[in-house]
């Protein structure tokens, strides 16, 4: 079970991420077990497990991080704050679109909560560090409270290829009394995953830096090449 007590606001040195991360994983969207958003209002993107193997010492747990989706299939603007999907007759007409790297909370286990048997990455995107946060408590305004928050939404993407960089972990996995004490938890893990991006040592993998270690730039060109 979840320990009680408050949780730490950011986690993962200051200075930047350390070995073993960044971690990078990629690979087409798959359906899941059809939970996160229809049970839990928490839209999830999951991508097959595969690539963990080149990773064997990675725990079980709940971590932060970024991802980019292959503009041929999904773009999002960011001036805007909107996304879409690309048809395929609309492929060649987008290819040259840079991808959006977004900031992103996963976990990667067997949830505890819901008994799974099978090894699972899911993510859930959220919106650049720039918009405001839909899981940040406002006291002012009861829409926020705990067990009413909207989790941010994008449009189906099934079969767009992703790729993830795992920047720093945020804890392991627990079981809980009720499924309000889990997705509160998760709430909090989106503003714990916002809080330690938005500092300087990982800012340059989400924004177009050029002040910033020649290892950062080539991530995040990693990150865009599909």
């Amino acid at each position: 079970m979840r320990p009680a007590g408050p949780r730490d606001p950011v986690t993962g040195p200051e200075s930047g991420p350390e070995p073993p991360y960044p971690v990078r994983l990629s690979g087409p969207v798959i359906k899941g077990f059809g939970r996160g958003s229809k049970e839990l209002g928490i839209p999830t993107a999951n991508i097959p497990p595969d690539g963990l193997s080149q990773y064997p010492d990675l725990q079980t747990g709940v971590y932060y991080g970024v991802v980019a989706l292959d503009p041929t299939r999904f773009i999002y603007d960011k001036e805007k704050s909107t996304a879409q999907t690309v048809s395929n007759t609309a492929e060649n007409n987008v290819s040259t679109k840079t991808p959006t790297i977004l900031p992103a909370v996963l976990s990667i286990g067997y949830n505890p909560f819901y008994k799974n048997t099978i090894r699972s990455v899911e993510i859930h995107i959220m919106p650049p560090l720039s918009s405001p946060s839909p899981t940040a408590l406002h006291a002012s305004d009861p829409a926020t409270k705990p067990g009413s928050v909207v989790f941010h939404k994008l449009p189906d993407f099934y079969s767009t290829n992703l790729n993830l960089l795992i920047l720093g972990y945020i804890r392991p996995e627990y079981d809980y009394i009720s499924v309000d004490a889990l997705v509160e938890d998760i709430r909090v893990d989106c503003e714990v995953a916002r809080t330690s991006l938005a500092r300087k040592g990982y800012a340059g993998y989400l924004e177009d830096d050029e002040d910033v270690p020649d290892s950062v730039k080539e991530q995040r060109n990693w990150l865009r090449t599909f």
